[in-house]
């Protein structure tokens, strides 16, 4: 317990002015910037930025990374949970978000919303954010300074907690981004096939083959995307079973589990 309250102090005082040098955070930022260091392939290292933000982050409860095709589409290779692929994906199939607009470059390094029940600029991603239960976003740029085939990305990180991720939480981020961009340097061009060839393509598998459950579900239930998934997620749930085996069965199996 101790431990854990130091961790939370050092946590909370990150940021704030308060010296943390020799804290639990600190080390955390240490140990991060040697993994990076270490890290050969675009795949480890946004593995170890995704990972790292969302243990230092304050507020941070679901974390993602978006990135930018050559064809201008955007796709989510990596994230704490499949919840995160689905609001990435609302606001690719809108056009606009914080992760879209973010990637995009236009944005001043990041975006944020601390509350996204009156967020007015994304309404269709606003919706299902609530409706997940998350209610603030910031979105730091990733390589901002990319040029193809490298492109630029950005470092997603919802949380259910309104006004959780403040100032203090931007800063992290931004540090964390920034170790993340200048170790995506020296690896090779970030793209899409690059990561569908690591051992991220099982991510990238995952996201396709629930989008397969989920077009059964809605073609023999008549339910909407947004119900198809989350009737995925309580049955997987329920059934103590990984979201994507849960969408893997229903998708190679279908016919056979059909009901008169």
């Amino acid at each position: 317990m101790a431990d854990e309250r130091l961790w939370q102090r050092d946590k909370a005082g990150f940021g704030s002015g308060e010296d943390t040098s020799a804290g639990p955070l600190a080390e955390q930022f240490v140990e991060l910037t040697r993994l990076l260091l270490a890290a050969s392939t675009p795949a480890q290292v946004l593995e170890q930025v995704v990972a790292a933000a969302y243990r230092v982050v304050p507020g941070a409860d679901l974390v993602s990374v978006t990135l930018r095709a050559p064809d201008g589409t955007f796709h989510t290779p990596v994230s704490t949970g499949e919840v995160a692929m689905e609001l990435d994906e609302v606001q690719y199939r809108a056009g606009t978000g914080p992760c879209v607009d973010t990637a995009d470059g236009e944005s001043p390094g990041y975006i944020r919303s601390e509350d996204l029940k009156a967020e007015k600029r994304w309404p269709d991603f606003s919706r299902a954010a609530v409706r997940h239960g998350y209610t603030a976003i910031l979105s730091t740029l990733l390589v901002p300074d990319a040029a193809p085939p490298r492109l630029p990305g950005a470092l997603n990180i919802y949380s259910r907690r309104p006004g959780a991720l403040d100032s203090q939480a931007q800063d992290t981020a931004l540090l964390l981004a920034t170790h993340g961009s200048l170790a995506l340097a020296t690896t090779s061009a970030v793209s899409r096939a690059d990561l569908e060839t690591s051992h991220l393509r099982r991510a990238v598998e995952s996201r396709d083959v629930i989008g397969q459950a989920k077009g059964i579900l809605m073609q023999r239930r008549g339910l909407t995307a947004d119900e198809a998934f989350d009737l995925l997620r309580r049955t997987s749930q329920d059934l103590n079973v990984k979201l994507a085996e849960l969408a893997r069965t229903l998708a190679d199996r279908h016919t056979e589990l059909d009901t008169p």
